[in-house]
């Protein structure tokens, strides 16, 4: 007999007194993760508990004795203060937003993907990505935007990191329970949870969905770890990154076509969805197919309705870190599905192809979403060229520079990365506007701050991390059943007085987590120094199956073991949120060593720049914006060498100088008062040049004004009248395909000598045939720019020329080029559909160059 047939299942949720109801209020919605008081306020109920539990307070509220909250509710000082975070709450969901003043409250965003990193407690994130998902929350939540998100919720989420006693990387994927989480199950009237099919191979797959409350923003992850699913379907939402490529196609499936389907059943309805990478391009193909059943439509005029609503982040700059699929796992994943969009396989494996026709070209999600967005962007103005420059073949007909593809920089949430002292610091002296504010005006007052006081507040982090840092590495080694000499040796580890380099990220080759340790002798004679002591503390996962990866960690273990090192080298297991946020406030360099360009934008630098940390970073990523010759150093000058051994060689010596000759010098030159006068200034100027620009609320702003709301008004203006603009667009590019072929150029004249001064205006006349194309259909543009070496257009313009206004002259355009700069130019003809509503319209194959 099988007694889990029988089994009968129940729930136990804390007993809270109805004095103490807000605690469970309160911990439920992620607002307090970054909010200091209410930090304050869990901690309160038992510190140790709070550090056992990794900080959830849902997990402790359950641990927690009748009589520890009958004793609470005689504690005056604690009702208060209970009291007074739940009028910060209630305040806060009740403050006018920024949105509210300056967006459109028509519009209704969805942000999907595959991981959110809110807090340590909701471990359903690896890194970067995850991160930066969590903190465009947060900011959105803040701003008041009209946004959900859309995730998976991960039985084991991503792995937990231990090391053995040779410092190998190893990996525990410990069970998530949901109901010790800050998660509800979405229900219907009836109490029942609520429930949809994702159709897969030869069956179909229940999903429940669970939600998240941050601040303002709800936050919906999808769930397969159901009974009525087989055994393998229930695993497609056990971990983050794991199984092979069926399982990424299961789980891509699932957050794309099945978190539509998810916000359909909640009733929630957004007109722009935004794919954060493309793990989540399903969607877009969802939509179509919704569109297509309820109006009626075909596949083209339904695309056309839907892209103008999609906005698409890439965050990687090489195409092999994107999901590539065969096509023969299309074919029996998606066969039925692109047959019901009434779409050949050829039709359809093009939408994911950059050339379409080249042999063995696998399907790609990046391009699938590019081709069906009308934004789409990279991370970091750096990221957004190399992005170009690797996506060329998706419009092939446009040089690199006016390709769609953007960038918007990332950013970082500050009130999350922020430790409590400096935010009270910042506020004293900057006012509570900073929170909210991106203003280098505001920022500017960062200068008003005495350098003893910033001096000493930044200290206080690096005391707390030598003190956790240490407590961390005895736990380690008594895991490890280290000697007693082992364990108490731990406890004169680093030095909270001397300079703290961090270096913590995930360990991908292409990071050089080992590049500081290049030569160990001149690293050594750093370290140690007798007057100027330095201490490096490493942190970071490398992925499981990246054995390059984990002897890198391995490596640094051994080295920190060397008795020389021992006190100047340590690697803290376990990197995740809380780890991060101790290094990124108590450091005072924070290192990134990347390979240029692999890095697409990086956020870790700019946490350490809001706790006054300096960066020492390559040039790459987001530091190339950041970077100003006065807050913070740069490796080299962004030099990239065919040589990788000769790089490394170059590089790390350009490290070590820059601690010898530069950093540990300023670091060490203090006043009688202890203060280093010109670090100080070097700390003020970094918060003033970073802070007001590197935040999620600018990035998130930034999406708002040039992704969220034109794409909101684009798709608006497709789909009012039942669709009549979208439905016209597409047989208006099905007919212009049809005949394109018959317009051609007769004649480009530009009236001008051998050599044209600057400032003087260049004659353009052309002349064209237009054969079966409306003239009044017909965009006339010049390409326009400086040359290159290799004479092709750098930094070009576009410069539209004006049909002539003779009736006679018809086909004939003119207009002018001014020539600003001194140089050899060059122009080039190019013709476009002009759609009499939209304007010039760009779409693959018409396109006309002369």
């Amino acid at each position: 007999m099988n007694l889990f047939s029988t089994l009968h299942r129940f729930t136990v949720v804390p007993s809270l007194p109805k004095e103490l109801a807000g605690l469970q209020r309160i911990a439920y919605n992620l607002w307090w993760t970054w909010e200091p008081e209410a930090i304050g306020l869990f901690k309160r109920l038992d510190p140790e508990l709070w550090r056992t539990t990794r900080h959830n307070p849902l997990e402790m509220l359950g641990s927690l004795q009748q009589a520890t909250y009958e004793s609470l509710m005689l504690d005056e000082g604690f009702m208060s203060h209970l009291c007074h975070v739940e009028e910060r709450l209630n305040e806060y969901l009740a403050t006018r937003t920024w949105y509210e003043r300056h967006g459109n409250p028509r519009a209704r965003i969805a942000y999907f993907s595959m991981e959110f990193g809110l807090h340590e407690s909701l471990p359903i994130y690896s890194g970067g990505l995850g991160i930066l998902a969590g903190d465009h929350l947060k900011s959105a939540s803040d701003l008041g935007l009209p946004l959900v998100g859309v995730g998976l919720l991960y039985r084991q989420g991503y792995f937990r990191q231990y090391l053995n006693l040779e410092g190998w990387q190893q990996e525990i994927y410990p069970e998530n329970d949901f109901y010790n989480l800050p998660l509800a199950l979405e229900r219907d009237a009836d109490g029942n949870p609520l429930a949809f099919e994702v159709e897969y191979p030869g069956r179909t797959v229940h999903v429940q969905i669970w939600r998240v409350i941050v601040g303002r923003v709800r936050l919906f992850l999808l769930d397969t770890n159901l009974e009525e699913n087989a055994p393998a379907d229930r695993e497609i939402t056990t971990r983050l990154y794991g199984g092979d490529q069926e399982m990424r196609i299961r789980q891509e499936i699932l957050l794309g076509i099945g978190g539509v389907r998810a916000l359909r059943l909640l009733g929630v309805e957004p007109n722009v969805c935004h794919m954060n990478e493309g793990h989540a391009a399903f969607l877009a193909l969802e939509r179509i197919r919704l569109l297509m059943e309820e109006r009626s439509l075909t596949f083209g005029e339904a695309m056309e309705a839907v892209r103008g609503g999609n906005v698409f982040t890439t965050h990687t700059p090489v195409e092999a870190g994107i999901d590539h699929f065969p096509p023969e796992l299309l074919e029996r994943y998606l066969g039925q599905y692109y047959r019901r969009l009434g779409l050949s396989r050829e039709q359809f494996m093009a939408l994911g192809m950059q050339n379409h026709g080249r042999n063995n070209e696998n399907f790609c999600m990046a391009v699938l979403a590019m081709k069906l967005s009308l934004h789409s962007n990279g991370v970091s103005e750096l990221h957004g060229t190399v992005s170009r420059r690797m996506w060329a073949d998706v419009w092939p007909d446009l040089p690199e520079e006016q390709l769609p593809l953007t960038y918007v920089t990332n950013g970082v949430h500050q009130k999350s990365w922020l430790s409590e002292e400096m935010s009270g610091l910042l506020t004293r002296y900057l006012g509570t506007r900073w929170i909210e504010q991106s203003d280098d005006a505001l920022w500017r007052k960062v200068t008003r701050i005495p350098d003893a006081e910033l001096w000493r507040t930044h200290r206080r982090g690096t005391e707390r991390l030598v003190d956790y840092a240490r407590n961390s590495l005895k736990t380690q080694l008594q895991k490890l059943d280290a000697s007693t000499k082992e364990i108490d040796r731990a406890g004169d580890v680093l030095d909270p007085e001397i300079l703290t380099v961090g270096f913590a990220r995930r360990f991908a080759t292409y990071k050089r987590g080992t590049l500081l340790l290049h030569d160990k002798e001149r690293l050594e004679r750093i370290l140690n120094h007798p007057e100027r002591p330095v201490q490096i503390v490493f942190a970071g996962k490398a992925h499981p199956a990246d054995h390059q990866g984990k002897e890198l960690i391995r490596q640094i273990v051994q080295l920190s073991k060397e008795e020389k090192f021992r006190r100047r080298i340590l690697f803290l297991e376990d990197y995740d949120i809380s780890v991060a946020r101790r290094l990124v406030q108590g450091v005072d360099i924070w290192l990134n060593t990347p390979l240029r360009p692999l890095e697409a934008s990086g956020t870790s630098g700019m946490k350490a720049a809001f706790n006054g940390g300096l960066n020492m970073s390559i040039l790459d990523g987001w530091w190339c914006e950041g970077y100003r010759g006065n807050n913070g150093w740069a490796i080299g000058r962004g030099e990239v060498y065919d040589d990788l051994t000769y790089q490394n060689e170059v590089e790390s010596r350009a490290i070590y100088d820059l601690l010898e000759k530069e950093i540990v010098p300023l670091f060490y030159n203090r006043g009688s008062d202890g203060v280093p006068r010109g670090w100080t200034a070097f700390m003020k100027t970094s918060m003033e040049t970073l802070c007001p620009v590197f935040s999620t609320h600018r990035m998130v702003q930034e999406y708002t004004r040039r992704c969220y709301l034109p794409a909101f008004e684009h798709w608006e203006r497709l789909n009012r009248d039942d669709l009549r603009l979208a439905v016209e667009l597409a047989r208006w590019k099905e007919r212009l395909h049809g005949v394109w072929g018959g317009l051609s150029i007769v004649a480009v004249e530009a009236t001008c000598a051998r050599e044209v001064t600057v400032g003087e205006r260049v004659p353009i006349s052309v002349q064209i045939t237009p054969g079966e194309v409306p003239l009044s259909e017909i965009a006339v543009e010049v390409y326009f720019g400086v040359l290159d070496s290799r004479g092709s257009i750098v930094g070009g313009e576009v410069v539209p020329l004006a049909p002539a206004p003779d009736p006679e002259r018809a086909g004939h355009f003119g207009g002018e080029l001014e020539c600003r700069f001194c140089g050899r130019h060059g122009f080039l003809l190019r013709v476009m559909p002009r759609h009499p509503e939209l304007g010039t319209v760009y779409d693959p194959g018409l396109i006309l160059w002369g």
